[in-house]
């Protein structure tokens, strides 16, 4: 069984995932980070030469693979939920948590990050505050269908996020079969 986090970027994704492997003892995997890694180019340069096609191509195959270990910490990228095959094959072996926060606090702190433009590429060319809440729109029912629970980490710490996660966790999680079944 996995933990994977899901939610829009700069929602806490990799910072909780971190700690929260740390506290289990468990491995913690980027999906985005990966897919970098293997394809040696930053995720901007893989959209501006190949589309976001080809990129969520990648992201599908890291998905799978990563999908079908057991005892990782997964935070996948903002938009993996999107595809319905990458939340099944999730689902199957893991507990879905969907990170969340306001547009305005992601706007902070995407701001606030000076990486922001090499790892995220803008998704509408729009104004920052506005693409996220049109992005958060689209992507909200998504984001709900696919996670077993949701955590605000707009008023959270860390710590916080990471507890509130470990007490979500079902009885029997981790004990060989799917939290759903």
């Amino acid at each position: 069984m996995n933990i994977v986090l899901i939610g829009y970027r700069c929602c806490g994704k990799s910072a909780v995932g971190k700690l929260l492997a740390e506290k289990l003892g468990w491995d913690f995997v980027d999906s985005d980070a990966l897919i970098q890694l293997r394809s040696g180019r930053p995720i901007p340069q893989i959209v501006a030469e190949d589309g976001w096609a080809v990129f969520r191509d990648y992201e599908r195959q890291v998905i799978s693979e990563l999908a079908r270990k057991n005892n990782l910490v997964i935070a996948t990228g903002g938009g993996a939920v999107l595809d319905d095959r990458n939340v099944a094959q999730l689902q199957e072996n893991g507990w879905l948590v969907w990170l969340q926060a306001g547009p305005e606090t992601i706007g902070d702190r995407m701001a606030a990050d000076i990486g922001t433009g090499q790892v995220r590429p803008s998704l509408t060319g729009a104004d920052p505050v506005a693409e996220i809440t049109a992005v958060l729109l689209e992507r909200e029912p998504h984001y709900d269908n696919a996670g077993d629970i949701a955590i605000d980490t707009g008023s959270l710490a860390l710590q916080e996020v990471v507890d509130r996660i470990i007490d979500s966790l079902p009885p029997d999680f981790g004990a060989g079969s799917s939290p759903r079944h």
